[in-house]
């Protein structure tokens, strides 16, 4: 899998890095158990600080798309990742519209509340 950060864009490295495994899952690219680079591996070849990598991680194991073990690396959870990633990167876009809209946190969940009823 090939990973590219864009330091001079305005979105931040980590979400960069974590949006590259979202895409490879949600691409078929990724699949459960598949292993992602050592942090400070992949720190390395990208030219970023290792917490940034490790920062990106975290946030795609709270999403539950990967499995952070000591000793095993970063894996690819077999939970429905790709639905996962997709979902992920849909509410990503749905923050993203709500924030130019004007729309607060607590009126975006209010909408998405009344969305399940």
């Amino acid at each position: 899998m090939l990973f590219r950060v864009d330091p001079t864009g305005s979105t931040p490295l980590s979400d960069q890095i974590a949006g590259s495994v979202r895409r490879g899952i949600a691409d078929g690219l990724l699949g459960p158990g598949d292993r992602l680079p050592a942090g400070r591996e992949l720190a390395a070849s990208l030219g970023v600080n290792m917490h940034t990598v490790l920062r990106a991680y975290a946030d795609l194991r709270e999403e539950g798309l990967i499995e952070l073990r000591p000793g095993r690396g970063a894996t690819v959870t077999g939970a429905n990742p790709r639905e996962l990633a997709h979902l992920s990167e849909t509410i990503r876009d749905l923050v993203a519209t709500a924030r130019r809209a004007g729309l607060d946190r607590n009126e975006l969940i209010s909408m998405v509340g009344k969305a399940f009823t």
